[in-house]
């Protein structure tokens, strides 16, 4: 047997073979069929992992938009007393630094109807200023204006309410609360009608055919307040460090206030949807371990069916390295094209998920992203850099793991015992 000739690392040669048993001959095209659906689990399973995610944040996104851009990120309750010196708490909330906005407001839950319907509603009672301050229904208007909102006897209601209950802008919509006015029969409900000034759209089921927001000054007699509101709203620059906001709000209220961040007042669904992107995470990641072990399976077919070529190689001078690099290459190729495919597939589909969402739609005949059940009204995708690097890197680690054996085992092959039963 002739000395082993010392070779670069990685030599042409290498990449050559490699190559060549990639490109299997019709014998040994079982073994290319392997190959190929190593190939297509690695490419699937990077892509569904990609597009899972991004729509897991797209969803925590938009919806965090949303909830964070009608109700305030710190909900300041009066205790021991009720808040009716809510112009100067909220006038002193508001020249905290970071505080964007700090709204009085009078909440309580109504009926609302027309002639056509009626549905279940929640009042806010809100100044007219502060409305006009949340972008989430001053920039969302689709009818009537907010303007003289506090003048007048008009509410603003949601379009889909707005739909439900057959209402436009410049109609008349009745409000029916529980307590009303006491009378020596007991308290009789509170019936009134009111104008739809403006229609609002925020792109939230669940606010737009709930919400209805009525001048704070009229809430305030409708639900029979003595001059007081339910809570303060308080909106800040940076909602994730709501924490550094809680002393400064506790001091500049001035009196014995409760404290609720946005965190506590949707923690159920927050963290609800955070469990299952861990689960769907997990789930996933099993698509490319199983195809992370067919390439292991593949590889040790090739290995068997390349034993005499490796052995009359290993006469020749090849080296038990440049044996193992070969098939490591053959291995790898298959990860890393199938990573890469799967990476590129998973962003076109995630640039353009709303657009193959409505194809579906239609080819189907069916409502694949129904706004009631989801909340929102189209299909949100949200690209993370971090947790899409950290897909690939994990692909491109589990395809290169799954090579190692096979190349070992390759290298590790005895020529004369590989020449002898050949």
């Amino acid at each position: 047997m002739n000395e082993p000739v010392r070779t670069p690392p990685f030599a042409p040669f290498e990449w050559l073979l490699s190559g060549r048993y990639l490109r299997a001959r019709r014998r040994e095209g079982f073994i290319s069929v392997i190959a190929g659906f190593s190939f297509l689990g690695i490419m699937l399973g990077v892509a569904t992992l990609i597009i899972v995610m991004a729509v897991m944040n797209g969803f925590r996104k938009e919806l965090l938009d949303k909830i964070l851009g009608l109700n305030g990120h710190l909900l300041v309750q009066p205790l021991e007393s009720p808040l009716t010196d809510w112009k100067d708490v909220a006038d002193r909330l508001s020249g905290v630094q970071g505080i964007k906005l700090a709204a009085p407001v009078v909440d309580g839950q109504a009926l609302a109807s027309s002639p056509f319907n009626a549905s279940g509603v929640f009042v806010r009672g809100i100044r007219a200023e502060d409305l006009n301050r949340l972008s989430s229904i001053a920039n969302h208007l689709k009818q009537g204006t907010l303007e003289g909102f506090d003048d007048g006897q008009g509410v603003a209601i949601g379009r889909r309410l707005a739909d439900q209950l057959s209402l436009h802008a410049g109609d008349s919509i009745t409000l029916v609360a529980p307590r009303g006015a006491v009378t020596p029969m007991g308290t009789t409900p509170r019936i009134k009608p009111y104008k739809v000034a403006a229609v609002f759209e925020i792109g939230m089921s669940e606010y737009d055919s709930t919400f209805v927001f009525m001048p704070l000054k009229e809430a305030q007699a409708y639900f029979n307040r003595a001059n007081d509101v339910t809570a303060i709203e308080v909106y800040t620059d940076n909602p994730d460090r709501i924490d550094a906001f809680r002393k400064a709000v506790t001091e500049a209220a001035g009196r014995p206030v409760f404290l609720v961040d946005w965190r506590q007042r949707n923690s159920t669904f927050f963290n609800a949807l955070q469990v299952e992107r861990n689960v769907m995470f997990l789930i996933l990641t099993l698509i490319v371990l199983v195809a992370a072990l067919n390439i292991i399976s593949g590889l040790i077919m090739l290995v068997k069916d390349k034993g005499a070529d490796i052995a009359i190689l290993r006469t020749m001078g090849a080296t038990q390295g440049s044996i193992m690099r070969v098939f490591l290459i053959t291995g790898a190729a298959i990860g890393v094209v199938g990573t890469l495919t799967g990476f590129f597939v998973g962003l076109l589909v995630c640039l353009n998920i709303e657009s193959i969402r409505q194809f579906l739609s239609w080819v189907t005949n069916t409502e694949l992203f129904s706004p009631e059940l989801y909340f929102l009204s189209k299909l949100p995708a949200e690209v993370d850099f971090a947790e899409t690097s950290a897909v690939v890197i994990m692909a491109l680690t589990l395809s290169f793991l799954a090579t190692l054996y096979p190349s070992w085992r390759a290298a590790r092959l005895d020529p004369v015992e590989a020449l002898r039963y050949e």
